[in-house]
């Protein structure tokens, strides 16, 4: 396990891994694979798996980045279980996303925008929060929500401006 004295410290690593969240869906953005979201999974100071939404790549709904990310973060560990992981994704985990983290075990997810600022956008999300799921699912995931806000609310208006984009 990491451990690191004082919160900057602490800040600081989170902002790093945040950062590698926010380039993948920039990646994402780009090709169009599926929309502005990115997802980073971490294991102490190591990086397991990082990935981004591809849902219209794939023609997959299940596609999201946090999926994406448990699926490949379980094939490199060889495992299910990745409680002694931590995810970080830009946007607030659907449903399905929260529930996916839940059964993976991950002890805490951390994320920049919420499932409200994507529904403005478009996207098809159930009104249904993070902090909602983990409370009526008593769920033991650990969430930190608004983390570096400002940058990943700027891949969502970097999303705006895409011409073909399409939402689902």
């Amino acid at each position: 396990m990491l451990e690191l004295r004082g919160s900057g410290a602490l800040e600081k690593i989170q902002k790093k891994w945040m950062s590698l969240a926010i380039r993948f869906a920039e990646q994402g953005i780009k090709k169009p694979a599926g929309g502005p979201f990115g997802a980073a999974i971490v294991r102490g100071k190591e990086v397991i798996a990082v990935a981004h939404n591809t849902v219209l790549r794939d023609h997959d709904a299940t596609c999201h980045a946090e999926v994406n990310a448990i699926r490949a973060a379980s094939r490199k560990l060889k495992r299910f279980d990745l409680s002694d992981c931590v995810i970080y994704s830009t946007t607030e985990p659907c449903p399905m996303c929260f529930s996916a983290i839940h059964w993976a075990g991950l002890r805490q997810v951390i994320f920049g925008t919420s499932i409200e600022d994507v529904q403005k956008r478009g996207f098809n999300e159930l009104s249904i929060p993070s902090r909602t799921m983990k409370r009526l699912g008593q769920s033991p995931v650990l969430i930190k929500a608004g983390f570096m806000r400002k940058e990943c609310l700027a891949l969502l208006e970097t999303w705006d401006q895409q011409e073909n984009k399409k939402t689902y």
